[in-house]
């Protein structure tokens, strides 16, 4: 049946037992963002760009974007890489009042419920209630009913919205994944996969909630659950997909009609467990380090191609130049990267966790990969060096299929890895490739 959401076509399509996903890119980068566009326009399909509380709220978030702002500079970025608007979905992650936590609970839902009310009304449309933070009055592990309920109220919020500003009702996804939003200073012994009651008492605190305030028809639009599907990272080791350890939450949500899972921290996975994945229903993944580490390391091979070639003098120091944005401003990777003054300075360039995704907006390190791409574009790139720091961009390169200049070749690097969701995602004869075993693998 046709309905008005890309999102509710391709979750029925799984359900009708097409091997079919979405995939989530879940950033603010703009070369990421061109990557991901580049590739939905080659590939065709849907393309979900969400982001996070945390990015972009009401009063700006650390990108400095409110909804309307992100969806302007979004919707902007689209139109310039020819993809056309119908293909392009807004969506919010971890929305509810994670970033005010510090505050009673009554404040900071009516934080929560701005928030929501902010990115309906500008246009986002699939929406992840996320209450499950404690707030300053709260008791430390919330009850399951008191995340449903608060989760409900802003389901309210939402459906006002959409009405208000005159556009379809969003889709909805429910739970969190475990860890809560942040992610893992150190995965230890790894996690564990949700357990099928947990699972089960997750979507029927919520299924009453939504129904105590009326909300049957926007319960029909959810669809999906966060939950943990055994798959996580942190600075230096990767949790991979386990088939069998997650085959009973797996058999789990093929009883619950119109419902799939959405998978977070999906980053690093190999292509074999992303395919595997979107078969046993965790059929939205999300993925965002993960392509900001991919761009960083285009751009820290860029400059030590750019090293071979030019003196010092007329070198953009761009390595550098992160390190000391990093060190100058801590606090989005100091109780993330423990050790050694050394240990901290290799995680901060080569951490999975990828924090220096947080700095590129700096305006030194701005200024820097500026220069180092007017530097490496001012002339030829000699294909012996580029084979020797980025060999696959090399080849496409040689073959005709891409341009020798710095900001193509970092985009095509990230489009590389993001080619591995789509196709993940696509319907596609990949029932035969088997996913690893799950166990925490050092990062070589």
């Amino acid at each position: 049946m046709s309905t008005t959401s890309p999102i509710l076509d391709t979750i029925a399509a799984h359900r009708r037992g097409e091997p079919v996903g979405v995939a989530s890119v879940c950033c603010s980068n703009r070369y990421v963002l061109e990557a991901a566009m580049q590739l939905a326009r080659q590939r065709g399909g849907l393309l979900l760009i969400e982001s996070t509380s945390n990015q972009v709220d009401q009063f700006g978030g650390y990108t400095g974007m409110t909804p309307p702002q992100f969806r302007d500079y979004v919707q902007a970025m689209a139109h310039a890489q020819g993809l056309p608007a119908g293909r392009l979905v807004l969506g919010g992650d971890h929305l509810g009042p994670n970033a005010w936590q510090n505050l009673p609970a009554a404040e900071a839902m009516g934080h929560a419920k701005e928030l929501i009310q902010a990115y309906v009304a500008a246009g986002f449309h699939k929406i992840h209630l996320d209450c499950s933070m404690a707030c300053a009055d709260d008791l430390a592990r919330l009850p399951d009913e008191v995340v449903a309920q608060r989760s409900a109220e802003l389901a309210e919020m939402a459906e006002a919205a959409a009405r208000g500003a005159g556009l379809a009702p969003p889709v909805y996804v429910i739970g969190t994944e475990v860890p809560i939003p942040g992610g893992e200073a150190a995965l230890g012994g790894g996690v564990a996969v949700t357990r099928p009651e947990a699972a089960a008492q997750t979507l029927e605190v919520h299924r009453l909630a939504f129904a105590a305030r009326g909300l049957r028809e926007a319960w029909r639009r959810v669809v999906a659950m966060v939950v943990q599907p055994g798959v996580d990272f942190d600075h230096s080791s990767v949790q991979h997909y386990d088939r069998a350890a997650a085959a009973s939450l797996s058999r789990f949500i093929e009883g619950q009609p119109g419902l799939v899972y959405e998978a977070h921290s999906t980053d690093y996975q190999t292509e074999a467990s992303l395919h595997a994945m979107v078969r046993d229903h965790f059929a939205i993944l999300k993925v965002g380090p993960a392509a900001t580490f991919a761009l960083r390391e285009a751009w820290f091979a860029l400059a030590m191609l750019e090293r071979e070639l030019l003196p010092a003098a007329a070198q953009s120091r761009l390595i550098e130049t992160l390190d000391g944005a990093m060190r100058a401003q801590p606090r989005h990777w100091l109780k993330h990267y423990p050790g050694s003054p050394e240990a901290q300075r290799l995680l901060r360039a080569w951490g999975l966790s990828d924090r220096s995704r947080y700095y590129w907006g700096e305006p030194a390190v701005e200024a820097a990969l500026q220069r180092l791409v007017a530097n490496l574009d001012e002339q030829p790139l000699p294909l012996a060096l580029l084979s020797q720091f980025l060999p696959e961009q090399a080849l496409a390169v040689s073959e005709g299929r891409l341009a020798a200049r710095a900001e193509d070749l970092a985009r095509h690097k990230v489009g590389q890895l993001l080619a591995r969701y789509a196709r993940a995602c696509e319907a596609n004869e990949a029932a035969a490739i088997e996913s690893p075993t799950a166990a925490p693998v050092s990062n070589p």
